[in-house]
């Protein structure tokens, strides 16, 4: 596709994922914030915007595979990918990062005291994120597959939250949310960066939370610029029929 100022972030990613580097590199939310322009991106951040779009040019160009095309996966497999990659990741990983995060705020908070700050807006972000996800698996994700199912067999569905829009609009609200989050974990530790008198459980429990930063990226860029807004043109599109 050609990339100009007016690309929708989050529509450029879902297409070449590979994108998503230059953007996380610039600083730019393509998850959360993927709705808005490279212009108005570039504008918030003062950066160049002809810049980042030669950058971009030239990461699309490397190579002809862009990886996995989730874009052309059907809705109902792209659901169940999220659940049992995703939302199991999220599951085991809370439990692993919590002990290993009490240990660090225990050992190290006198001396770095925005510990206590991170271990409260992980926690919080846990309990948030385990809410959300089954909200998703027992109300969103049925609807999906059943929408899925209704196009293959010519039938009407409908939904007793009235349209796919009102629980995604929620989901999304939810994202933004743990997406701010993370931003402030992001900062309180300088990007995830162990101090010199870190023990390696602090180091260790940092990487953990980076990684459970990156994952939860992919995690939410997959629901917010592709999962959702084809559920909702699907859904018109049963209307319609």
């Amino acid at each position: 596709m050609e990339i100009t100022k007016k690309t929708v972030i989050g529509e450029l990613v879902a297409k070449d994922y590979r994108t998503a580097s230059v953007f996380k590199k610039n600083g730019i939310d393509f998850c959360c914030n993927g709705n808005r322009t490279i212009e108005d991106a570039c504008s918030e951040k003062q950066i160049a915007a002809e810049e980042l779009l030669d950058v971009l040019a030239e990461v699309s160009k490397k190579d002809n595979s862009i990886g996995t095309d989730y874009n052309a996966w059907p809705l109902d497999l792209l659901a169940d990918y999220i659940e049992k990659k995703h939302h199991r990741y999220v599951e085991e990983k809370i439990q692993e990062i919590k002990p290993y995060l009490t240990k660090v705020v225990k050992a190290h908070s006198d001396r770095h005291p925005e510990l206590l700050e991170v271990d409260r807006l992980f926690n919080e972000s846990a309990g948030e994120l385990t809410m959300h996800m089954k909200k998703e698996e027992l109300m969103l994700f049925p609807y999906i597959r059943k929408m899925v199912q209704s196009g293959q067999k010519g039938e009407p569905v409908k939904a007793h939250f009235g349209t796919v829009q009102n629980p995604i609009k929620m989901m999304m609200q939810e994202h933004d949310q743990e997406g701010e989050r993370f931003r402030k974990i992001s900062e309180l530790t300088y990007n995830y960066l162990p101090p010199a008198d870190a023990c390696n459980t602090y180091r260790v429990t940092l990487s953990l939370l980076k990684e459970f930063e990156e994952d939860l990226h992919m995690h939410i860029h997959l629901e917010n610029n592709i999962l959702f807004p084809k559920s909702i043109v699907m859904e018109e599109e049963l209307q319609k029929a």
